[in-house]
């Protein structure tokens, strides 16, 4: 199917001082503090030598950025051409599947019961690699949609501070892990309470400012483009680690990597790039995937916990008790002249 290649200005302005509101500083301040709490609980849970082990041996971390790099972005063009996308709506679409990473994959991950170690190794290269795999992607999937250069709104300085939000807080993670291990049953409840009453006071904040925009946004093709994406990286990213023989917490982890994007650095692209007249609604797609990926993710890790609590995991490490004459007995016994054949029984795991 072609593509239309109209791309008339939206009707559309955003609301009023909008980002400079006390209630968008308010946003911006506690999702750097609920991050950096969250990220130094997940680094309680992680051990320095199988993050070594990972970068020794690092088959699931080359999967998973193949999946990150080649399935979403690929994922992302196939659906603006499936639905007949115009070129705005195309290009929104793009950013996203370019952007990824991102610190909800490191919760779900969690959830899932996943590979932590391999979930942060994850985030942190995917972060790292997006410095040049993003503007080489949007240079290549934006030929002949969009005029400008846009490998040139890549905003390193986001990249960045993503790369030190997850870096030092799990850094501190690991630290009492290694030196404080008695603290870190607190610090692991303490990061989960905060994230819960961040989650409601993140959800208030966002409806207060953004309110009835994101409707504009709720197009039945963008709906759909947004529903389909995350749902194609989730089962994507796992039937590729299947393929590969990855380790059932590996497979989860990557399916989580795969699926979430960095919504971020898209909304940032986005406004850098385009006005408000051009870009429209459209600002609000990422806001609109997040939701999605939210709702799917959790729906995933729902369906895993059920089927754990119907099929629960069998203990591989079953102890086998065998019948076996023990040799330092039986000498003792015989030279006391009291051996007459009793079996004595130890345990062999």
């Amino acid at each position: 199917m072609e593509t239309l290649n109209t791309s008339s200005p939206f009707n559309f302005t955003l609301p009023p001082n909008f980002g400079k509101r006390p209630t968008d500083f308010a946003l911006s301040v506690i999702l750097v503090v609920m991050l950096f709490i969250i990220m130094i609980s997940l680094g309680c849970t992680m051990e320095v030598s199988k993050i070594k082990a990972h970068f020794w041996k690092p088959k699931g971390l080359a999967i998973a950025l193949v999946a990150q790099y080649g399935i979403m972005p690929l994922t992302a063009f196939a659906l603006g051409k499936l639905f007949r996308l115009n070129n705005i709506e195309l290009l929104a679409i793009l950013i996203c599947g370019c952007s990824p990473g991102g610190n909800l994959s490191n919760i779900f991950s969690l959830a899932a019961k996943g590979d932590m170690n391999l979930s942060i190794v994850m985030t942190t290269c995917s972060t790292f690699f997006a410095l040049g795999m993003m503007p080489l992607l949007l240079y290549i999937y934006s030929m002949g949609i969009y005029d400008g250069d846009l490998k040139d709104k890549v905003p390193y300085g986001g990249i960045v501070i993503s790369l030190v939000l997850v870096l030092i807080p799990c850094s501190i993670g690991i630290f009492l892990n290694a030196k404080r291990p008695q603290y870190v049953r607190y610090v692991i409840k303490g990061g989960m309470i905060i994230m819960l009453l961040s989650t409601v006071a993140i959800s208030v904040l966002s409806a207060i400012n953004v309110g009835k925009s994101i409707m504009f946004v709720m197009t039945p093709h963008l709906l759909a483009t947004s529903s389909l994406m995350p749902f194609i990286g989730f089962l994507m990213g796992y039937i590729l680690s299947v393929i590969f023989h990855l380790n059932e917490q590996c497979r989860r982890t990557v399916s989580m990597e795969t699926g979430c994007q960095n919504v971020q650095l898209c909304s940032t692209i986005l406004n850098v790039t385009f006005p408000p007249e051009v870009i429209g609604p459209l600002f609000f797609f990422p806001l609109l995937y997040m939701i999605f990926q939210l709702g799917e993710g959790l729906l995933f890790i729902a369906i895993f916990r059920c089927y754990q609590k119907i099929n629960p995991p069998k203990d591989k490490s079953k102890i086998v008790y065998t019948a076996a004459a023990t040799e330092e007995t039986i000498p003792e016994a015989l030279r006391n002249g009291t051996y007459k054949g009793e079996e004595y029984f130890t345990c062999k795991a």
